[in-house]
């Protein structure tokens, strides 16, 4: 704990260029990916069927795609769904085919090489309800990013906001850019880890731009740059521990919390992570990239007023 609140004096400002670099890079890489490949969408988006079964044992899932691949299903997702005797099975929707029937056929497959097996449930989500999910959680995300803009040049001034809001769409870019890259399901649960960490990443950044605040207005020695680094390094134990815990928590829910929130935590380890390092980097850069000064966060003197007698 001792080396956790000792004074630090790691010159970030000084790799801001290695910083940009690997951030570019790895941008570049996640939209290549998602404008190439796109997302993996779960059924909440694509619509189709979901069923679960369940097997007095373990079930052997690589038998289970071979009985459905041979019953003409051989498109459907199979996996594991917290218990190894409990399984999630995902079908795209199809032209033609009732949903009921196509939940009837999976069963009835299965029982062919399993007559034990239960069926726990079943979920219809139409094409239409899921391209509306699609488009009302874009929107959220970017009416979650104009608010924040907005608030951001209320609190400080529109050149940190500018800088918030770049870090805040580094995440995005970077943690959907690991959905895509390695094409993990991408559902509502994921979606609402990412807006998630928006939050994070903008708490984390503002912690930060309150102490270069602090330091602008009560240091009077020094270069913006240099009062930047200086207020990272106090405020950086404070980020170590907060997204250590948070972390330890995550990882508990990725190892033990099962296939029902694994993308949720996946995507809020991978979101914090990036949102801790944009805020040392990312948000600060792009703020003195636009040249602020000490004087852009200046309280302003109020004039007395002195009432003329008659």
């Amino acid at each position: 704990m001792k080396q956790l609140t000792a004074k630090y004096n790691i010159d970030f400002m000084g790799r801001r260029k290695l910083a940009v670099i690997i951030s570019l890079v790895v941008i570049v890489f996640s939209i290549g990916s998602l404008i190439g490949r796109g997302l993996n969408f779960g059924i909440d988006f694509t619509g189709g069927v979901l069923v679960e079964v369940g097997y007095d044992g373990a079930a052997d899932l690589s038998g289970i795609r071979t009985s459905l691949g041979s019953g003409g299903f051989a498109d459907a997702q199979v996996q594991n769904f917290g218990a190894a005797s409990e399984v999630l099975i995902r079908l795209l929707p199809r032209e033609g085919e009732e949903n009921g029937k196509l939940a009837e056929d999976i069963m009835s497959l299965l029982r062919q090489s399993d007559a034990s097996v239960e069926l726990r449930r079943v979920e219809f989500v139409g094409p239409q309800v899921g391209e509306e999910l699609a488009e009302r959680g874009g929107t959220a995300m970017i009416f979650a990013l104009l608010m924040i803009l907005a608030y951001i040049m209320l609190r400080f001034q529109w050149k940190f906001a500018v800088g918030a809001v770049a870090a805040l769409i580094h995440d995005v870019i970077i943690t959907m850019g690991l959905f895509s890259i390695f094409q993990l399901p991408f559902d509502l649960s994921v979606l609402a880890a990412v807006l998630a960490v928006i939050g994070y990443s903008l708490n984390d950044t503002i912690v930060v731009f309150d102490r270069i605040r602090e330091n602008f207005r009560g240091v009077r020695k020094g270069t913006a740059m240099e009062i930047a680094n200086t207020s990272i390094n106090q405020m950086l134990a404070r980020s170590i521990i907060t997204s250590g815990t948070t972390l330890l928590v995550l990882a508990s829910l990725f190892l033990l919390g099962g296939e029902a929130v694994r993308g949720f935590s996946t995507a809020l380890i991978f979101g914090i992570v990036v949102g801790t390092y944009s805020s040392i980097y990312t948000a600060t850069i792009v703020a003195l990239a636009l040249n602020v000064t000490p004087q852009d966060l200046m309280v302003p003197k109020k004039e007395d007023l002195i009432d003329e007698l008659p």
